[in-house]
């Protein structure tokens, strides 16, 4: 498949790694942005088969999994309510919010819907003129082309029914937010390539230039992160610190402009709470002005709902890289994805799901080796 098996290649993948092994001659920590990212690192054992000086701490790159507890109980509400169709991306109808989730919502009589696109739930709208539908908006700035599109279509064509459950966060200031706190270990970044695919890197070189470490946008397959990892490092032993795009055949300097013009007509930016880290400013966005009468927060009055984190879920730390995810006490005994303490351990894209997953269940793995102790495939 064009862009997929030549970024498999084990040999590439074997060069690589010998590239980056005969350029680092000190520790280094780098932090994968994405949770597409890390679940690619997970699953090929990428993290293991690089050199000792490398480490690769996971971040907070995952939409589903820094939505905020308080959104996913407004969720909860508004799904409950009758005359309501709620709609949701799969992955956030496993989410756990404060004692249920949507499927439980759903099992007791809530019409909750998967839709694959948020205009498959305008398309219901539509059809469904007596019934309000409600689409859950969550991601970072790769699904906002798409909401902000559904919005502008639904006042173009009238339909008062539509609205949405906006829970959207933006890279650049969840970067700066990791890089001022006290305890942050991060010397350089792997930054998403979906993310900058729409929005180009124009935001990234003042971050760059300001802590002084290397962001270099890659890709998901093996050979994109071995090649962003090279780069990173190469950077790092130099004393640089600039923006690099290693991901060239997805990114331009500036972007998908057709659609951060959608962005910018519909969506304003505002701070925003992350789940298990807290708010952060100008993180988020909501809609315009313009377009608050299809704000569902506000059509269904739930703007005052404030919840509080389970005490025994870590998966704050686990997304601000403090911890791995085998190094909660809950991993894999009273957290698991039957039994979720957070979002974590259920979303596609989170760092505990990709543990337990791909069976990372202890704290110390054996360095290149898999769990018999056989060499590991770099592409899997």
């Amino acid at each position: 498949m064009k862009y997929i098996d030549e970024f498999n290649d084990p040999e590439l993948a074997r060069r690589l790694l010998d590239e980056i092994r005969a350029t680092a001659t000190r520790p280094w920590a780098l932090m994968e942005v994405c949770g597409g990212q890390t679940h690619s690192i997970i699953r090929h054992g990428i993290d293991q088969l690089l050199p000792e000086q490398v480490e690769l701490i996971h971040g907070p790159g995952c939409p589903v999994c820094v939505t905020p507890l308080e959104v996913i109980d407004k969720a909860l509400e508004i799904a409950s309510r009758p005359g309501v169709i709620f709609c949701s991306f799969g992955d956030m109808l496993r989410v756990p919010g404060t004692g249920r989730d949507l499927f439980r919502v759903k099992g007791e009589g809530g019409d909750v819907r998967v839709v694959y696109s948020p205009l498959d739930a305008l398309e219901l709208a539509r059809r469904n003129p007596d019934r309000e539908v409600v689409f859950f908006a969550i991601g970072f700035e790769t699904t906002a082309p798409a909401n902000a599109m559904a919005v502008h279509q639904a006042r173009r064509l009238g339909l008062a029914n539509f609205s949405l459950l906006v829970s959207h966060v933006r890279v650049p200031p969840a970067v700066e937010a990791i890089m001022t706190a006290p305890a942050c270990r991060v010397q350089g970044f792997l930054a998403a390539g979906h993310v900058c695919s729409v929005m180009g890197t124009a935001e990234y070189p003042r971050l760059a230039e300001r802590f002084r470490v290397p962001l270099v946008v890659t890709g998901f397959e093996p050979l994109d992160i071995l090649e962003g990892i090279r780069l990173a490092v190469r950077q790092l032993e130099r004393g640089e610190h600039r923006v690099e795009n290693a991901y060239p055949r997805a990114v331009r300097e500036d972007g998908n402009p057709a659609a951060v013009r959608m962005i910018e007509e519909v969506f304003e930016v505002t701070d925003r709470n992350w789940r298990g880290i807290g708010p952060i400013p100008d993180s988020g966005w909501r809609l315009t002005e313009a377009f608050r009468a299809y704000d569902a927060e506000h059509r269904f009055q739930v703007t005052d709902i404030r919840t509080e984190e389970p005490a025994e879920c870590r998966a704050g730390e686990v997304l601000q890289g403090l911890i791995k995810p085998t190094e909660c006490a809950a991993f894999g005994t009273t957290c698991t994805p039957r039994t979720p303490l957070g979002a974590t351990m259920v979303s596609s894209e989170g760092a505990c799901a990709a543990y337990y997953l791909y069976r990372r269940m202890n704290a110390a793995t054996p360095q290149a080796t898999g769990a018999a102790g056989k060499e590991m495939n770099p592409v899997g």
